[in-house]
């Protein structure tokens, strides 16, 4: 094990001997179409979760458009490719961006989940055990729509963050994806949150709007954790290669993600069955 990778596992575990070891949860960031801002998202939601005490490890797993670590102008030399095919450890492609994030970079590994020999599954999982209690949260940047590769990670999560805008076109396939899932996996607990939207009544408008359609045709409970506004500074801060929440702290896009983060953790928490079970539903339905 490289100095690097050593050092991340010595500062993770002073990390977990300061917490209670509650069991790590899985979250799934996604939506039904591409270009809703769900990777902003999912970057600037850990970033406020860590913010606020938690520990977080952001895992980019769209395949298609990995771009996580383009968003903080960062790069890894490793991701889960190397970890399936064995030529690197849990810690060496865990890498750190901006304020000390930990997130581990996309990559074509993910694909190798669906094809991976006993051997390989017991090696994956043994050094994905690792992690237990490390974290408090592990949230996955999923890809938009629903490939097969995003339906395993969505179902083996304990919960799912929907983004959608106030359009028409992300509102109904956010709704289709959320149909498909639930026909997969009706445990699935999902929660929304309105990206872009012109003003607070827009917001609310249209989370209110999905949970009365999905609760009516789907028997679905969509608890809403929040709306941010349309907001320039959000592409300010990609052009930069910068987080909104470290670039424009004080921008209403930030100050909404903050608030989403705070709702989120004190809202009801679903059960979570911790990294065993998660590894036992992911690599159930990719067998």
């Amino acid at each position: 094990m490289n100095d690097q990778a050593e050092a991340l596992r010595q500062l993770v575990k002073q990390q977990s001997d300061q917490h209670y070891q509650e069991k790590t949860k899985f979250i799934s960031v996604t939506s039904g179409k591409g270009g809703v801002g769900k990777s902003n998202f999912s970057l600037n939601f850990s970033l406020a979760m860590q913010r606020l005490g938690k520990r977080v490890l952001v895992i980019d797993a769209d395949i298609g458009m990995a771009n996580i670590d383009v968003l903080m102008g960062t790069s890894s030399r490793y991701n889960l490719y190397h970890l399936v095919k064995n030529e690197k450890t849990i810690w060496d492609i865990i890498s750190v961006g901006p304020e000390g994030l930990h997130y581990i970079a996309g990559g074509s590994g993910l694909l190798d989940l669906i094809r991976l020999s006993d051997e390989e599954v017991a090696r994956f999982g043994t050094e994905i055990l690792k992690l237990q209690g490390q974290y408090d949260y592990i949230i996955f940047d999923t890809g938009a729509g629903l490939s097969k590769e995003t339906a395993q990670f969505i179902t083996a999560s304990d919960e799912t963050i929907v983004v959608t805008t106030p359009e028409p076109t992300s509102i109904t396939d956010a709704y289709a994806l959320i149909k498909m899932v639930n026909s997969i996996d009706e445990t699935v607990q999902f929660k929304i949150v309105v990206n872009r939207s012109s003003d607070r009544a827009e917001g609310e408008r249209t989370a209110t709007n999905m949970a009365s359609v999905t609760k009516r045709f789907l028997n679905i409970e969509l608890p809403a954790i929040g709306y941010i506004y349309d907001d320039p500074h959000v592409s300010k801060a990609v052009k930069k290669q910068v987080p909104l929440m470290i670039l424009f702290p004080e921008s209403n896009a930030a100050r909404a993600i903050n608030q989403i983060a705070m709702e989120y953790l004190n809202m009801p928490q679903s059960s979570s069955t911790g990294i065993k079970g998660f590894l036992h539903k992911l690599l159930k339905r990719s067998r």
